[in-house]
């Protein structure tokens, strides 16, 4: 990738001194260190400091995982034959022989304190909710006796049209210990996306909710579950969970409380190690989502590695993760279990009344590591939000931040208004491996912008276009060795072609997750955002990312959006929108201090044509700017190619650009 190294890279860096270094007793009570005290008692293995530990781990990929395996003493029926049966991608094998089920690893915790609070809730529609741990197991038992009567085996598939409450847990925690295929769409999609998520899996039981509540509207979803019945043609049965309504009910539905009624005891179905657990979906913004499977070994693995070494949750740990159902990070928040730490989740609109309810949530709840989507924490910079008026926020000892890069500012912003003891821990990975690849590390410091470190056991680097290693410059993100939770397959993808083409086309035999990244000489990472949104404007490549950097550090300017629109024939038209904050106005004067900071900071290539007043960035549902489809709509392409609608947080947003392609003639000419 051809980047202005010298000037962009440089500053997104940020400063060259650390904003964060942990203390000697946070160190020594991490769950990082304390495992790599064991390595050294147990394994006879030292190393100097994390870099070296990390570079062991992908060298030495087999005696690492079995490490991890025997440190956190995996749960299981019957022993592995191998680690792993080569370096192949795809279709490496992970663990063969063993037999286990993920959910056995979380009822493990706290079997003598079964009052102690797993679930901590609050949504629009309910006040505080409590589930013990005691509770917890008695009603996945419960459920889990109600699915074995109807029908459902290892490898059917329950898919869940449900909220982020505590029944979704529940209801995932029963599929999961019988060795169900569990799936779930967010009720906030419409019914088309459903449809074109949940029919290519083929389920056999349908869980939903009759409607939810957000941003103080009520929302019935009752006509979209009759549609989801007479769409989905291998239904079997439907249980109903009267969510905005109490009383709600449908024809031929078994209610909720139906499947609580039983007194069974635990029972966890022993699966194979890549016995699939869940099927998740790429965005679908501009076609059919991909189904993703994951298996049970490969999700705990990964989710013990990367929240329990990695996020340091431990089981006096209350762990909140803002995030609805249709995104990864609700899987993860749920891993939290796996470890012992109570959940706080909470269901609605985080800006609603304003961008004080989730702090809020967070005080009474004591959470003590608080995550979000980068653009919540941007959001309440922008609208000058101080968390700390709103409540109690001493037990919060870290904030993790995902879904886009979180620049500079937004780490200084979470510091001076949470404390200098906040361990700031953002993580990038992806629904694709449910799992992160650079992320947090709590024995090293944080430098502002950058992601602190490599996960263990995930051999992560920088390609150019060539497939050749970079130091210290941007290029391809990949992973050139097997990660336990790499995709079994995409579901009904005869012969893996749509899952090769999805990582492997690019570099034989190497995995392509599609983000710009740059290692840095301290072991750090930095992600540009997507590589393939990346601008090719005059053979000089230029990655979004980093011009929202900029932009949005200009204290007018709320978010922002650019595209090339170059094409055969016509030179580059780069227009940048942005939305701008409440009372101010484009004009002139703030067009050349956007178009100066761009200069400065980045080059003069970066520059856009022209800026344009917006009023909406259009989204995913999981937070993703769609720069893909705004780009194939201002080159003349019609929205039903473009982006299902379902598919976004804002759909109505796509009419402007719409509306600016018409009139400003931007599509090639016939």
């Amino acid at each position: 990738m051809n980047i202005n190294k010298k000037n962009e890279l440089t500053r997104a860096e940020g400063s060259l001194e650390p904003l964060w270094t942990p203390g000697e007793a946070r160190i020594e009570r991490s769950r990082m260190h304390q495992f790599m005290q064991w390595l050294t008692e147990n394994k006879g293995l030292a190393f100097a400091d994390y870099n070296a530990l990390w570079q062991w781990s992908v060298d030495s990929l087999e005696d690492f995982w079995a490490a991890f395996w025997e440190y956190f003493d995996i749960l299981h029926s019957a022993p592995y034959t191998q680690v792993l049966d080569g370096h192949h991608m795809p279709g490496a094998k992970w663990f063969e022989g063993a037999r286990l089920n993920m959910i056995e690893q979380a009822f493990r915790f706290h079997e003598d304190e079964p009052d102690r609070p797993a679930i901590i809730s609050r949504s629009e529609t309910r006040g505080l909710q409590t589930l013990s741990w005691g509770d917890l197991k008695k009603q996945v038992a419960s459920f889990a006796y109600e699915l074995r009567s109807m029908g459902v085996r290892p490898g059917d598939r329950v898919v869940a049209y449900l909220p982020n409450i505590p029944e979704a847990v529940v209801a995932f925690y029963a599929c999961a210990s019988i060795g169900a295929i569990w799936s779930s769409c967010s009720p906030d999609m419409g019914t088309r996306s459903v449809i074109d998520r949940f029919r290519q899996i083929d389920p056999k039981v349908l869980i939903a909710v009759d409607g939810y509540r957000y941003g103080g509207k009520d929302f019935n979803r009752m006509e979209v579950l009759k549609q989801l019945q007479n769409d989905l043609p291998t239904l079997e049965r439907v249980v109903l969970l009267p969510y905005l309504d109490d009383n709600a009910s449908m024809d031929g539905a078994v209610s909720w409380t139906d499947m609580l009624v039983h007194n069974e005891p635990m029972v966890f179905e022993q699966l194979p190690f890549e016995h699939p657990l869940w099927v998740v979906y790429s965005s679908g913004t501009t076609g059919m989502p991909k189904p993703i499977v994951h298996s049970h070994g490969g999700a705990l693995l990964e989710g013990l590695q990367g929240q329990g070494l990695h996020m340091d949750l431990q089981p006096d740990d209350r762990y909140l993760w803002f995030t609805t159902t249709g995104w990864i990070m609700w899987n993860a928040q749920v891993g939290g279990l796996l470890l012992g730490s109570t959940i706080c989740i909470y269901d609605g609109n985080p800006g609603y009344p304003d961008l004080s309810t989730l702090w809020r949530f967070a005080g009474e709840t004591g959470v003590t590591f608080f995550g979000a989507g980068a653009a919540f924490f941007l959001n309440c910079k922008k609208a000058g939000v101080h968390p700390g008026e709103y409540a109690d926020l001493s037990q919060i000892r870290s904030v993790g931040s995902t879904g886009s890069p979180l620049p500079d500012e937004g780490y200084k912003w979470i510091m001076n208004e949470l404390g200098d003891n906040v361990w700031v821990a953002p993580i990038s990975g992806g629904t694709d491996i449910a799992a992160f690849y650079v992320g947090c590390n709590p024995v090293m410091p944080v430098y502002a912008g950058e992601m602190q470190c490599r996960t263990l056991g995930t051999a992560v680097y920088a390609f150019d276009d060539k497939g050749e290693p970079l130091e210290d410059e941007v290029g391809e993100l990949v992973v050139t060795k097997p990660m336990p939770s790499m995709p079994l397959y995409f579901w009904g993808d005869e012969g893996g072609h749509r899952y090769h083409e999805s990582y492997f086309d690019t570099f034989p035999g190497i995995w392509r997750h599609g983000d710009w990244i740059r290692i840095t000489p301290r072991g750090g990472a930095i992600i540009y955002g997507r590589s393939d949104t990346t601008i090719n404007r005059q053979g000089i490549r230029m990655g979004t990312g980093e011009i929202y950097r900029v932009v949005e550090e200009v204290p007018e300017v709320m978010d922002s959006l650019v595209v090339d629109l170059e094409y055969l024939g016509r030179e580059s038209y780069m227009p940048l929108f942005i939305v701008l904050r409440d009372g101010a106005t484009l004009n002139e004067d703030l067009k050349a201090r956007i178009c100066s900071a761009i200069r400065n900071n980045l080059s003069a290539r970066h520059v856009p044509n022209e800026i344009i007043a917006a009023e909406e960035i259009p989204y995913t549902l999981t937070g993703k700017k769609m720069e893909l489809p705004v780009r194939k709509l201002l080159l003349g392409n019609p929205l039903s190619q473009v982006a299902s609608p379902d598919a976004m947080a804002n759909p109505d947003s796509l009419d402007f650009y719409i509306s600016f392609a018409s009139e400003r003639g931007t599509a090639p000419a016939e």
